[in-house]
C-alpha cells in the first residue's frame, strides 16, 4: 500500500473515532439518546460555532458533488455510501475513504498500464 493510501486510511480512522468520541459525549449528556435537532442547534451556539457549522456543512457538499462525479468519471461503483456515511457517521470519515479507495483504484490502472 502506497504512503498516499495509508495516510488517507489513517485519516479515515481518525475521523471517525474522533467525531465519535464527541458524538457519544454529547450523547451521554444528553440522557442517551441522539436528537437531531438538539445537535444541530448546539452547533449554533455562538459565531465561532456557526463559522465552523458552515464550514464543515459548504465543504461536505462541495466534497459529496466531487465524489458522485468522481466516481461516475472513474467507473467507482457505491458512490451513495459515501453519502450515507457522511450524514450516518461523519464527512471527516467518509471522505477520506472515499480517498482511499480511489487511490486504491488509480494504483491498480497504473499497475496495468
Amino acid at each position: 500500500m502506497s504512503i498516499k493510501r495509508t495516510i488517507y486510511l489513517l485519516l479515515a480512522i481518525f475521523g471517525l473515532v474522533m467525531t465519535w468520541y464527541y458524538n457519544l459525549q454529547f450523547i451521554a449528556e444528553s440522557g442517551g439518546s441522539f436528537d437531531v435537532a438538539e445537535f444541530i442547534a448546539a452547533g449554533a451556539t455562538n459565531a465561532a460555532a456557526r463559522s465552523l457549522s458552515w464550514d464543515l456543512a459548504i465543504a461536505c457538499i462541495t466534497g459529496l458533488t466531487w465524489i458522485y462525479f468522481e466516481s461516475k468519471r472513474m467507473g467507482l461503483g457505491f458512490f451513495w455510501v459515501y453519502i450515507i456515511l457522511a450524514f450516518a457517521v461523519a464527512f471527516a470519515f467518509a471522505f477520506p475513504l472515499f480517498l482511499f479507495v480511489r487511490e486504491g483504484k488509480l494504483e491498480e490502472a497504473r499497475k496495468g498500464v
